[in-house]
């Protein structure tokens, strides 16, 4: 008798491992429990609404659409009460906002949310316990069905980010919604629009034309790496309207996705200086837009007609963008020219302030005052720590963590960015086998490594973490297929970090989930990096 309830835990617990095994979800859900069986989607399946809530109408209309458009399978949708067969959707009122349960049986799946964007997280989940073939956009014959299991799940960081720099390179929308439908089947859900930089102005700004005329186009664009000084001698420019970025947030808004702009000040505003030169130091000056990459130092002169001129933008993309925060870069802003400036030294004297750093520092106040008067708030790279934190202000801490640890313990949320383990324009593996990039060795290994419960902060304080983001610098990525190739595999590092609650890093089961789902980021057509994957 002995041997036969032995014999039998030894089965069960064989059952569960290798059921776990073939579970390969990223991000890894919080809570999974294995149950045999698959359920097997068929022509007679259908989609019932047991909520009135139209959030998640729209939902089950994506898991329609998408099933049709993968298996020619046109399944119905009904309104009524909860089904005791097919897909159901239910509304749980106890769960928080992202949070959903995914209770999948051989006769029923069953998706639990407060709403459509826990029930859109539990789609994404659902996606990847389904062939690989669903994400085909290409009607073909194959058994559809789904793993079945049971998941509670729900978001360790509210803010789960990636960056798109168009400054350096612009970058087509059909590109940003690709880039935004990637973002969301990992379920990371902000995208930081980097709009502006030395090199070219991105967004149309209807008060100021010359920002698109003048400021986003370059003469020229330097080829090789840095050190090499050479150029291809060919104008460069593009931009997005208004109506394109109204087009891209109602885009990103279906997929559960907050959109945040960045407009660079003081620094990284040469762009701008060749539009309008009389918001430099140097008003005489004949400015250009930059060609060089790196640390420009033309930056904005805080003069009031500079303030005017800033508030005007930010008046125009503040209407645009439905979103909470407004990032104004506040980094890299050399003060070479303010030591120079009469009128600068003259008002950090006025005003009784230490020194340019200080300077800086009222800058950003100023315009921390002017966006917070419109109903938003502001966020900056850590580099607004220097002179005093603006009051309101949130911090992106991308010098390590060490500005992160600092804004918190002054009571402002903090996004983690460090360079270190989340700058995906640096090399991911050996240079001698990879595209050109602008240096660095960060590996799919070591961005899975980073943590961000931080033995500095206290327990209070470390609630002041709101996030983390991967940032894709495009200084030596000039076209979609190499950004999606930087960002992936190294964004689903991010994704489950941001995602999952935290546990002993075991980078060998990461790596086997990620090897796993392989065939559904073939099928996506992501062009990923293969080195170490397959």
């Amino acid at each position: 008798m002995k041997s036969f309830f032995w014999g039998l835990c030894a089965l069960i617990l064989c059952f569960n491992l290798q059921a776990q095994e073939s579970y390969q979800l990223i991000p890894k859900p919080a809570k999974l429990t294995p149950v045999p069986g698959k359920f097997l989607f068929q022509k007679n399946t259908v989609i019932t609404l047991s909520t009135q809530d139209e959030s998640f109408n729209a939902v089950a209309t994506m898991l329609k659409d998408q099933i049709s458009l993968s298996s020619g399978l046109n399944l119905a949708i009904k309104s009524s009460s909860a089904s005791s067969k097919g897909v159901v959707f239910v509304q749980n009122a106890s769960l928080g906002d992202e949070a959903y349960r995914l209770n999948i049986s051989t006769k029923k799946i069953e998706i639990q949310a407060k709403s459509g964007k826990g029930a859109f997280y539990a789609l994404q989940t659902l996606f990847q316990l389904m062939p690989a073939q669903i994400y085909s956009n290409v009607t073909s014959s194959y058994e559809l069905t789904a793993l079945a299991c049971q998941i509670e799940d729900a978001p360790r960081f509210s803010y789960r980010g990636m960056m798109l720099d168009v400054g350096r390179y612009y970058f087509p929308v059909s590109f940003i919604k690709r880039f935004l439908d990637l973002m969301a089947v990992y379920k990371l859900n902000t995208f930081h629009w980097h709009l502006t930089e030395d090199q070219g102005w991105r967004i149309e700004i209807k008060k100021y034309p010359l920002l698109t005329s003048v400021s986003s186009v370059r003469k020229e664009t330097m080829v090789g790496h840095y050190r090499d000084q050479k150029f291809d001698n060919k104008p460069y420019g593009g931009f997005y309207t208004q109506d394109e970025i109204k087009e891209v947030i109602a885009y990103a808004s279906k997929k559960f996705i907050t959109i945040i702009p960045e407009i660079e000040m003081p620094g990284h505003s040469q762009a701008v200086l060749a539009a309008y030169p009389e918001l430099g130091c140097n008003p005489d000056k004949i400015y250009q837009v930059a060609t060089k990459w790196g640390i420009s130092e033309d930056v904005l002169c805080p003069r009031e007609e500079t303030f005017t001129f800033m508030e005007n933008v930010l008046t125009e993309v503040m209407a645009l963008f439905p979103g909470q925060y407004i990032h104004i870069g506040g980094d890299e802003c050399p003060k070479k020219q303010w030591k120079e400036s009469r009128f600068c030294q003259d008002l950090i004297k006025k005003l009784g302030l230490k020194d340019e750093h200080e300077l800086q520092s009222y800058f950003i106040r100023r315009i921390d005052k002017f966006v917070t008067s419109k109903g938003k708030k502001l966020l900056g790279w850590d580099e607004i720590l220097e002179g005093g934190l603006s009051p309101n202000a949130m911090v992106m801490s991308w010098r390590g963590t060490k500005g992160g640890i600092e804004a918190a313990k002054q009571n402002h949320d903090v996004v983690m960015s460090p360079n270190s383990f989340f700058y995906l324009d640096y090399y991911q593996a050996d240079p001698k086998t990879q595209p050109l990039a602008i240096g660095g060795n960060l590996t799919l290994a070591k961005s899975y490594s980073f943590e961000p419960d931080l033995p500095e902060l206290t327990a209070e304080e470390a609630k002041h973490i709101v996030g983390i983001q991967a940032n894709v610098w495009t200084e030596y990525i000039s076209t979609p297929a190499y950004a999606e190739y930087m960002t992936f595999p190294r964004a689903l590092a991010l994704s489950e970090i941001s995602w999952s609650p935290k546990q002993p890093k075991d980078y060998d089961d990461f790596l086997r989930r990620v090897k796993g789902i392989l065939p559904g980021m073939d099928a996506l057509k992501i062009n990923y990096c293969p080195v170490g994957l397959k």
